[in-house]
């Protein structure tokens, strides 16, 4: 009751306060209110090209849900659970729900702030001569404070920071897509290692034929005793390698299941086969970066919020309006608060025109503005750096292509340059050193070749990482 009687009276007054401020506004004018400066994205310091200059082919779509096209059921399943579980990536969530609440607080000036004060004071005075006497006052007062945004100040202050919570919100999609790109990174290392450490086992294997070839040759008086030292030496070093190769396994397995936000058990399910990469990598085109790729689109937030607090401090200028309104009751029996005869209230309106400072207020207008310039800086940089790691993978895959088809040619003439090698051995044409290097060089290739189709397919994930593109369908 109490308090509807005190808004009717707030309300009385709204007219005569607005045509009050009205006045004012007109009187002072708008001199130094400035629109936030137009920002345009591609404004990036350099002309965008209208198609990747490394790359010959026609621009094609990039595809938004990239970790399917590898075809990888086990792939798919782990980028869902890592999305899920990890805890950097819940971190960076947090942070999101973090930011949209300090954008809510940020925009509560907005809004009239009221509150309620209830007190109770009892009072004894004791006399010498009279005796003692108690007083009790109770007392319920509202107050209420708001300060009008006719020049949109606070509006503008609540705007930078929903652009910093839609930045740090471009920040966790960035997250969930890095997050991805490592999971398929680590998960097609982890195939090449296994790779990797069958070919190892296999040359061990060989190595052991050889040394049986030799201590068998050895026995019969056919080679010398060198020989057999050289053949052991060589399988002794195959089998350091075949250990270094399974330790790289465990190594890898572990780090994938602090991804997926597990105990490092090393139980993640096989992953023997390295996908083949479509011919063309679909990288779209130049200008679609910049609205796809979320450290770009967090930085262009940025720089608008940086704008909006250029804009809010300059209106520090400008006079400030402020409405301000107490209401209550006094009274020494708690059955009189509530009784709307007893109300007294009061109703200010207070116009505060900043003369001088000692340079707090333009000081705080050039460090916005020289943040926003910073900030400007930092996306340009940012786009640029963008662009580059697109070119620059688009650029590696042609080279990484010809590297892995003349791997794949080395592989074949190896293989068959050892078997003539034991071949002739065995009929005492070739020497043992001979023998041994036709080996390695057929485990070097083969090891070669594994290795350029992981970079392969690691620059593959690289591009789509570089573009943009949507880990996860939502």
């Amino acid at each position: 009751m109490f308090i509807a009687f005190f808004f009717r009276i707030w309300r009385n007054q709204i007219p005569k306060i607005f045509s009050i401020t009205a006045l004012s506004i007109v009187l002072i004018g708008a001199p130094g209110c400035k629109t936030t400066s137009q920002r345009h994205i591609d404004d990036v310091g350099a002309a965008i090209p209208g198609q990747w200059t490394a790359s010959n082919e026609s621009p094609q779509p990039t595809p938004l849900h990239w970790v399917e096209t590898f075809g990888d059921p086990n792939l798919n399943a782990l980028v869902h659970t890592a999305l899920t579980n990890n805890y950097n990536l819940k971190a960076a969530a947090t942070r999101v729900k973090a930011a949209v609440t300090q954008a809510r607080i940020d925009g509560s000036a907005l809004w009239p702030q009221l509150s309620f004060t209830p007190d109770y004071q009892q009072t004894q005075i004791r006399d010498a001569g009279f005796g003692a006497a108690r007083f009790s006052v109770a007392e319920a007062i509202f107050s209420l404070n708001w300060e009008l945004d006719v020049w949109g100040r606070i509006q503008d202050f609540k705007q930078a920071a929903i652009m910093e919570a839609s930045a740090t919100s471009a920040d966790y999609h960035g997250a969930q897509l890095s997050l991805a790109a490592m999971i398929a990174q680590n998960y097609f290392a982890l195939a090449e290692a296994r790779l990797q450490s069958e070919v190892a086992g296999q040359s061990v294997n060989d190595r052991r034929t050889i040394v049986e070839l030799v201590r068998g040759r050895f026995a019969r008086g056919i080679t010398n005793a060198l020989d057999l030292r050289l053949a052991l030496t060589d399988l002794a070093t195959a089998e350091s390698q075949l250990s270094q190769a399974r330790n790289r396994v465990q190594v890898i397995s572990r780090l994938l299941e602090v991804l997926l936000g597990r105990y490092p058990a090393g139980g993640i399910p096989d992953a023997s086969a390295l996908p083949e990469l479509p011919s063309n990598l679909p990288a779209g085109l130049p200008s679609e970066l910049l609205e796809r790729r979320p450290d770009v689109v967090a930085a262009f937030e940025r720089l608008h919020a940086a704008d909006f607090r250029v804009e809010s401090s300059r209106k520090l200028l400008l006079p400030r309006i402020t409405l301000t309104a107490t209401g209550g009751t006094r009274s020494t029996a708690l059955t009189e608060l509530i009784d709307p005869r007893a109300l007294a209230w009061n109703v200010m309106m207070g116009l505060v025109q900043p003369i001088f400072t000692g340079g707090r207020i333009r000081g705080e207008i050039n460090l916005n503005e020289a943040r926003a310039e910073e900030a400007l800086n930092l996306y340009k940089n940012t786009a640029l750096n963008a662009f580059r790691e697109v070119e620059q993978v688009l650029a590696a895959d042609e080279w990484l292509r010809k590297q892995e088809e003349a791997l794949r040619k080395a592989v074949e003439q190896t293989e068959a340059s050892r078997k003539l090698a034991i071949y002739s051995y065995r009929l005492g044409l070739i020497e043992i050193l001979t023998l041994l290097d036709s080996y390695r060089s057929t485990l070097n290739a083969q090891s070669a070749h594994i290795s350029v189709q992981l970079q392969l397919l690691s620059d593959g994930i690289s591009l789509y990482l570089a573009l943009g593109g949507s880990s996860w369908k939502a």
